[in-house]
């Protein structure tokens, strides 16, 4: 915490973030990675399914245990974990703004908030990741 990065410790961090928010939930498939269903949760009066995931140490990840929460619709819409490289901090991370590339959705904007200890998620957002721009496949 009281260390600054060097610019290879950011570009690291920044590399398998964007490589993990890209690729999830095809992460889940990779060798390794294992998964069980949690028990459900309500959060601006929708039901979210959760999906408690551990990755192995082949894959470079904000941490070895996630939960992630889906919505009726199949869509991701929040993911919580303790920061490893940041003394363990907890967050609760939302997506939302879906955009759809060839029939599948990807969530467009991301906002990281600390993740209180009854699992709600502090007011003010500490991160956010908008991605923007032309996109052609």
């Amino acid at each position: 915490m009281t260390s600054p990065w060097e610019s290879l410790q950011v570009g690291y961090f920044i590399g398998y973030a964007m490589w993990n928010y890209l690729t999830t939930p095809f992460l889940f498939t990779y060798q390794g990675v294992t998964s069980r269903e949690g028990e459900q949760w309500t959060e601006n009066g929708e039901v979210w399914h959760r999906l408690e995931v551990n990755f192995p140490p082949t894959i470079a990840t904000h941490s070895a245990q996630q939960t992630f929460y889906f919505g009726d619709d199949g869509l991701l819409r929040r993911l919580d974990y303790n920061v490893d490289v940041n003394v363990g901090v907890a967050v609760a991370h939302y997506v939302g703004a879906y955009t759809e590339f060839d029939g599948i959705k990807v969530p467009t904007r991301r906002r990281v908030h600390r993740r209180n200890p009854d699992n709600s998620a502090s007011g003010n957002w500490s991160i956010g990741v908008d991605i923007e721009g032309v996109w052609t496949v």
